[in-house]
Formats: structure tokens, sequence, C-alpha cells
């Protein structure tokens, strides 16, 4: 009898254990759950009206519309530059002039081969004409008069070449090469004496990731900041959009392609730039907004107060102590507000649910009592 009594009492003392772990438990869950709502904090926000932009951002760099390479058709040393960084310059003013000494005997030389051809076919001409020699013979004689004057022609044209002229007017941009240096031509990497810019007229090339290149068009505004002027905005308007991206990906030898793909693809934007006070310089580097949509008086509220879920966007409406879930349309986007085109009126209050900063996850309760 009285093992069968410790028996029962053992098994009483079990279910007790059981039943306190089982409310431990209970408790444990409920205080992490009050934990976890006093960690959430809820503010209302109410609809508005107000004018809204919707913006594509871009990094891009400055450089004059209308530039030039000022390079030599012929080689030679450079004997002196008569501009230097920052004249003005106008179109077929003379800015440097090349060593023409070889060129100069050469065009002698020249010179001296067609008088002597010349004579020699005109004594062949004569003594065709009174039957002393053969037309073929008359015919090589003028084939090299015809030949002299042809090197003549070339001699005199390399012998113009020394002389360097401005192409247009501009400003002349950067060092020019110093005297002496040897002025090499060619089609591929020619010497580059000078560069000579309008600086008049300046553009932005910019940078625009696929995703946004879509909204851009020619014609749209644009702001956009330097880093010399802090806090001086100036204006920009879309002029071209590049049908191809920077790096012409898609333009591709199949058979030896790379399976790589670039991450991001980026489109080049140009942006004709404002600038009357001739403030911007070339490779300025210039953070660009391109409005791509405005509107006034438009109905907004905080992103923050848009969800979605796969019924579409909506927002949760205070209803007196009450939510209400509303599916909404919306409309452009701005950095912090979206528009409302239908689902929400004038000075409705929205709930924005957000965690606060010691994070839900945190463990409030301690550890489930055993």
């Amino acid at each position: 009898m009285a093992k069968i009594l410790q028996g029962k009492v053992k098994w009483l003392v079990l279910v007790v254990v059981l039943v306190a772990a089982a409310v431990g438990g209970y408790m444990y869950y409920n205080s992490q759950q009050e934990a976890a709502k006093a960690n959430i904090n809820a503010d209302l926000v109410e609809t508005q009206r107000q004018s809204l932009k919707s913006v594509v951002s871009a990094t891009g760099t400055i450089r004059p519309v209308d530039s030039v390479e000022v390079s030599s058709k012929i080689t030679a040393r450079i004997k002196s530059v008569l501009v230097k960084e920052n004249d003005t310059v106008k179109a077929g003013q003379t800015v440097a002039i090349l060593d023409g000494k070889d060129y100069e005997a050469t065009k002698d030389q020249a010179t001296y081969k067609v008088n002597n051809t010349r004579s020699k076919y005109n004594r062949a001409e004569y003594l065709y004409s009174i039957g002393a020699k053969s037309k073929e013979e008359l015919e090589d004689a003028e084939y090299d008069y015809d030949t002299a004057e042809s090197s003549l022609s070339k001699t005199e044209s390399d012998l113009a070449e020394t002389v360097i002229t401005a192409p247009m007017d501009g400003v002349v941009v950067g060092e020019p090469k110093s005297a002496g240096t040897m002025a090499v031509q060619g089609n591929s990497n020619p010497t580059v004496i000078m560069t000579i810019a309008d600086m008049s007229r300046k553009q932005i090339i910019a940078k625009v990731d696929e995703t946004d290149i879509g909204s851009v068009k020619v014609g749209q505004k644009a702001t956009f900041t330097v880093d010399t002027y802090n806090g001086k905005t100036f204006t920009a308007t879309v002029s071209r959009i590049s049908q191809t991206d920077v790096t012409n990906s898609w333009n591709i030898n199949t058979s030896s392609a790379n399976t790589s793909t670039p991450t991001v693809i980026y489109y080049y934007v140009i942006l004709d730039v404002d600038d009357p006070d001739n403030l911007l310089l070339p490779a300025m580097t210039a953070r660009v907004d391109i409005v791509t949509d405005e509107k006034e008086n438009a109905l907004v509220v905080p992103i923050s107060a848009l969800k979605t879920d796969s019924s579409g966007s909506y927002v949760m409406v205070a209803a007196g102590k009450e939510q209400e879930k509303r599916y909404v349309s919306t409309g452009i986007y701005s950095d912090e507000y979206v528009e409302i085109t239908d689902g929400l009126t004038d000075g409705e209050q929205l709930v924005v649910t957000y965690k606060s900063k010691s994070g839900s996850s945190k463990n409030m309760g301690g550890p489930p009592p055993m």
C-alpha cells in the first residue's frame, strides 16, 4: 500500500511540474508579446496637398559643347608657340609655327625640277613639231613635267602647314606644347599642340541608370550642383539621350562573347548648361537632378505610410480607435512623398507604424521559467 501511495505522489509531482512549466511558458510568451508591442510605435500623419516633383538623380562631367585638339598635318619640330593657356583666339589666327627648313629645301629642289622638266618638255614639243621626236618621247617629257609640278605643289602645301592656325574661336584650354617639341603627324595618335574650346557653351555628360532612363525625355529641366560652389544651384536642359549603354554591352560577337555582364547598365544623357557668369570649368563633377514629372496641389502622403501586398498599394486609415486597410492608386514619387490619385481625401489620418531604435528582437522578459 505504501509503495502504491509513493507512486501516486511521484505522478502528482510530475503533473505539477508539467503544469508549472506550461504556465511559465505561457506567461513568458505573453511577456515577450507585450514587450514587442511596447517596442512598436505608431504615428498619425495627415494627407495634405503640396507641389510634388519626381526626379532622376545622376552624376556627370562638365565639358565644352565645342572643342578641338590642334595638331599638325606634317612631322616637324615646334619652332614657336604664340599663345598661352587661357588666351582667347579667333578662327584663322596663327597660334604656332613649326620648323620648316627641311620643307624649304625640298621646295627648292622641287622648283628646280619643275623648271628643268618644263625646258625638256618645251624642247621635245618643238622637235616633235618638226618630226625630230616621236610622239612617245613627247608624252614621256610631258609626264615628267606634270609629275614635277605635282611634287612642287605637295611640297608647297607641306611648307604652308608649318604655320598652325586656330580652327575656331575659343579659349586655349590647358598648357600648349612648348617650343622644341617634335610634332608628329598621324591618324591614330598625333601630337596635340594645344586644345581650343568655346567656353561660352557648356554641357554635362551624365550617366543614368537603366531603371531610370525610361523616365528621362529630351527637353526636361534639371538642376545641379558642383563641389566648388557650395549652396549654389545651376540649371540645365536635357538635349540628347544615347541609344546605347555606355559600354555598348549589347554589341558583342556571340562567338567570342564573355558570359559575364555588367552589374549595372548606364546610358549617357547630355544636358545643355545655363552658365551666364561663366563659373563652370571643364571636368567639374555635376550632381544632377532631372525633373521627370511635376504636379501642383497634389494630394500626398509620406512614402512610409504606403504599404503593398499581392492586391496592390494600401494605407492604414485611423478610424477612431480602429484602423481601416484601404487600397489606393498612386501617381508620382518624390524622395519623401507619394501622390495619391484615388482612395483618399484631404485631411484623412493615416497610421505609420515602425519599430523603435531599441529593436523588437531584444529579450525583455528573461529566459522562460522552469
